[in-house]
This record gives structure tokens, C-alpha cells and sequence, in this order.
């Protein structure tokens, strides 16, 4: 089972036994109990994982958002991991979704959410694929994703996890992919070098590659969309919810950890 998936799973189920959250994700837990991982009791307790799961909090409930605000009748979540936001979201009617991941991902999430008895708020497909696979975007189109129809598409946490080469060959798929009038969600990027090492989470940011890094908006603009930038702290703000201070890398420079923001970009 992914431990990056898995860890994002950790965050939803925090955040939903708040009393006051931002979102509720109901199968969190389930994911959590059926991969025997431990369950979270309490929120984390260094400066850079509480930076780090704030900002996990704040991106879903942005997505959450910006997903249903783009209107789009076509979704796909690249790299899906655990999302269930086709459970949880309250999509208009007539709204298709699809989720690509690694099959084993998809294999484990099938099982619990039959298990949880789970209902889909939309038609749901589920397409078994590895992004870097260069049929994936044939797998998609089999499953009966239309690359004719505006596409609202949501790339989390995933670029940072890739070299820039395979970063900029994803985003370029996916522009290939996308119709005039498509949207895609994304972060900003960051500058992963001089990462703080921490305990506990050293076995995610060790996978971190840094994507496209902070120019991941100037490429976008460069290769046929239009980027909107919503800064992380101001996200922030906007929902009550103060950031954590930022923690500064070992030897100085930016400081480290969440990156300036997200990024949502319309296809000319």
C-alpha cells in the first residue's frame, strides 16, 4: 500500500474529527484500520510535520472547492491515492469521474470502500495505470474519458514526487488531453533541496523530486494555459485557519516544507 497515500489519509482523518472541520472524509479511518497502519490520536508535534499537515488540510478543502466551482462535467484525479471525493463531494448532475493510480492502490481502495458499503455522488470510473506509463492516456480514453469535452483535472501533491523531465511530460499529456475551456489544479511547486529532516517524515520527503519546482506556473502560461495563483498563507487567512510558522532549511535560504501556494490554470 502506498505510504504517501496512506499519509494523506492520516490528515483527512485528523482533520475530520475536529470540531470544526473544514471537510469530513468518512473513510479515512476505514483506510487507515485496513492497511493496520496507526490510527492518529493527536495532531503531529514537530514544526515541519504540523507545516506539512496544515497545509495537506488547506489544499483538500481548496480543491474540494475549486473542483466543483470549474463546473466541468468531466474529472479526472490523477494519481488519486485514497481520494474519495466522488463519495463526498456533492457533484451536479451528469458529472463523470474518473481516478487513475497504480493498480495495487486501486485494488486496496475498491475492497474497503465495498466493505464500507460506499455510494459514488457521481459516475465514477476507475482506471488502473501508471503515469509514467505512456499508454495511460489510451487506458483513459478506453475507459471512456472524452479528450473532446472541458476537463477539470487535479494533479495533488503529485508533481513533487516526479523529476522536471517527468513532470513536464505529464503536464504536456495532459494539455494534449484537455479541450479549450478545460481547468487544472495543481500546487505551485517548491524548492525540495535542504528539506528539514524529521522524524516520521523522512520516508515521504526522501521520494520528494521537486517537479518543476517554483517556475511550475511560468511553464504552464509558456505551453497553453492561463495560471491563477491562490497563496497558501492567504488561503489561510480566508478560512480561519492560521499557518503554522514556516520552518527554515539547515544552512538558511526559503524556508522549507508547503511551498507558496496552488495554482489553477484554464486551457486557451
Amino acid at each position: 500500500m502506498s505510504r504517501t497515500a496512506l499519509a494523506v489519509a492520516r490528515v483527512r482523518a485528523y482533520e475530520s474529527a475536529r470540531p470544526d472541520p473544514l471537510f469530513i472524509d468518512p473513510y479515512a479511518l476505514a483506510f487507515i484500520a485496513a492497511a493496520g497502519a496507526e490510527r492518529p490520536t493527536g495532531g503531529p508535534t514537530g514544526p515541519f510535520a504540523r507545516r506539512l499537515v496544515a497545509h495537506g488540510i488547506l489544499r483538500t478543502r481548496y480543491y474540494d472547492d475549486r473542483l466543483l466551482a470549474a463546473g466541468a462535467e468531466q474529472v479526472v484525479l490523477l494519481a488519486a491515492g485514497l481520494d474519495v471525493r466522488a463519495h463526498r463531494l456533492a457533484w451536479p448532475d451528469g458529472t463523470r469521474l474518473f481516478e487513475l493510480d497504480l493498480p495495487p492502490v486501486l485494488a486496496f481502495k475498491e475492497r474497503v470502500l465495498a466493505e464500507q458499503d460506499a455510494r459514488a455522488r457521481c459516475a465514477r470510473t476507475v482506471v488502473p495505470a501508471d503515469l509514467t506509463d505512456p499508454a495511460w492516456p489510451d487506458r483513459l480514453v478506453a475507459a471512456g474519458f472524452d479528450p473532446g469535452r472541458p476537463t477539470a483535472w487535479l494533479a495533488e501533491g503529485l508533481l513533487v514526487y516526479l523529476e522536471a523531465d517527468r513532470a513536464a511530460e505529464l503536464l504536456t499529456t495532459v494539455g494534449r488531453l484537455s479541450a479549450p475551456g478545460s481547468r487544472l489544479l495543481l500546487e505551485q511547486g517548491r524548492d525540495v533541496t535542504g528539506t528539514p529532516v524529521e522524524e516520521g517524515l523522512t520516508g515521504m520527503t526522501d521520494l520528494w523530486r521537486g517537479g518543476l519546482g517554483p517556475g511550475t506556473g511560468d511553464w504552464l502560461d509558456a505551453h497553453g494555459w492561463t495560471t491563477a495563483f491562490t497563496a497558501l498563507a492567504d488561503l489561510a487567512d480566508s478560512l480561519g485557519r492560521p499557518l503554522p510558522p514556516a520552518v527554515r532549511p539547515a544552512g538558511g535560504g526559503t524556508p522549507g516544507g508547503t511551498g507558496p501556494g496552488f495554482l489553477e490554470a484554464d486551457r486557451n
